[in-house]
């Protein structure tokens, strides 16, 4: 959308009158709702991949944990040696 802050009214004058020649008045409706419908799907896809991408990163054990359950297993297997 930055390249439409450039243009000004008789430029989108133009493009808007462009559209109507080369589609028709009954066509830009119908592209409309079909641009329409692939943005809300892409929308829906990103925020899929958000959701996933935010769910993994609950289920990764922190730092902290990590090195907790290590020294878990270094006491456990101290003692097993010590007996």
């Amino acid at each position: 959308m930055l390249f439409i802050s450039g243009l000004g009214g008789w430029e989108v004058l133009l493009i808007v009158f462009v559209m109507l020649l080369l589609f028709g008045a009954k066509k830009i409706p119908e592209l409309a709702r079909g641009l329409g419908k692939g943005i809300q799907e892409f929308k829906h896809a990103t925020n899929e991949i958000k959701n996933e991408v935010n769910r993994g990163m609950d289920d990764v054990p922190s730092q902290n944990t990590i090195s907790n359950m290590n020294n878990a297993n270094n006491n456990t297997s101290n003692k097993s040696n010590e007996a």
